[in-house]
């Protein structure tokens, strides 16, 4: 606790140095002669009871002056020193969730798992290193739709990809729809940090807007589109006829292209992922293309206690008016 005006506690002396300094005027008047006066000066001596009664007024009129000193110093309750969030980029991940994510050709931790599970993994470790960005998830398969709008609550954002499953925005890939809704999302934003990072497996083979034109609208509002193309190009599969193996390319369907397109017409790039490792590099690059700001602010939350002194001077200032009230009766 601390005091915004600690000077203030000189005021508790002030009516012991005024009634010290500032002695009653004397009087000019003439006196009244009584004769016999040592009768009336014993009749004028306070009794014991009355004695008690001004000591207890006087010393609850002191306790009162304190509290109200105590409540001009401002006491307030300060907290421990807190980052403020920064007005850092405005960051869209749009993330594919199309039946195609569910291919197992990626290893993670030795063990080949489906992709959108790589995905997951090394997507949730950037969010996490976004602190200061307000980050926003856009899921999308046939129809693309928003997770998680812009915020800084990176804990909500990560948790939402998490619990996402494959197939639950349809089987298809409608790029250029999550393309749009992240323009949508971003064009009311400040222009120098809008930015979307796309991630997908397959090519645009539905929705309402072509690809190539969501990225011109993007362009158009200064928005930067990263894109990702992920998935293996090599899988051993078990031969037709035979015991033997075969080899297939599990990206066949991938449109590099496109994404190559979307990417040079808003001044972002192109990464292609084959293997885990290769997506935790390109959002190690993006990381760097797009840095978090680091200069962030801090401040102290402040709670006002001068209501508390205040309160209790006015309850025991009525409580002691009271008291005297019935004793003088």
């Amino acid at each position: 606790m601390e005091f915004a005006w600690p000077w203030a506690a000189l005021l508790i002396l002030a009516p012991w140095a005024a009634r010290r300094w500032w002695r009653p005027a004397k009087s000019t008047r003439g006196a009244l002669v009584v004769p016999e006066f040592a009768r009336f000066e014993s009749a004028m001596q306070p009794t014991s009871g009355v004695t008690k009664r001004a000591t207890r007024r006087l010393a609850a009129l002191w306790v009162v002056w304190v509290l109200l000193v105590l409540a001009l110093m401002q006491p307030r309750e300060v907290g421990e020193v807190l980052p403020l969030p920064t007005s850092g980029r405005d960051l869209m991940l749009a993330v594919d969730i199309s039946g195609s994510m569910s291919t197992e050709d990626l290893a993670l931790d030795g063990d080949l798992v489906d992709r959108l599970t790589v995905v997951k993994t090394v997507v949730e470790d950037f969010v996490e290193r976004r602190e200061g960005d307000r980050v926003g998830l856009i899921l999308f398969g046939t129809y693309a739709y928003l997770q998680a709008p812009l915020t800084f609550d990176l804990a909500t954002v990560r948790e939402l990809l998490r619990q996402a499953p494959v197939g639950i925005a349809g089987g298809k890939t409608a790029i250029g729809d999550a393309i749009g809704l992240a323009v949508k999302r971003l064009r009311d934003r400040p222009v120098e940090s809008r930015v979307v990072v796309l991630l997908t497996d397959g090519s645009n083979n539905i929705g309402e807007i072509e690809p190539r034109r969501a990225a011109e609208i993007a362009r158009e509002l200064g928005i930067r589109i990263h894109t990702i193309g992920v998935g293996s190009d090599r899988l051993a599969m078990p031969a037709t006829f035979g015991s033997g193996r075969r080899l297939v390319n599990p990206s066949a369907d991938l449109d590099e292209g496109t994404l190559t397109t979307i990417a040079e017409r808003t001044g972002g790039q192109y990464f292609r992922a084959e293997d885990t490792s290769s997506l935790r590099s390109i959002y190690a690059v993006i990381e760097d293309l797009e840095p978090v700001e680091t200069n962030r602010g801090s401040f102290r939350p402040v709670r006002d206690l001068f209501y508390f002194p205040l309160a209790a001077a006015l309850v025991i200032f009525l409580l002691s008016s009271l008291v005297m009230a019935r004793s003088d009766d």
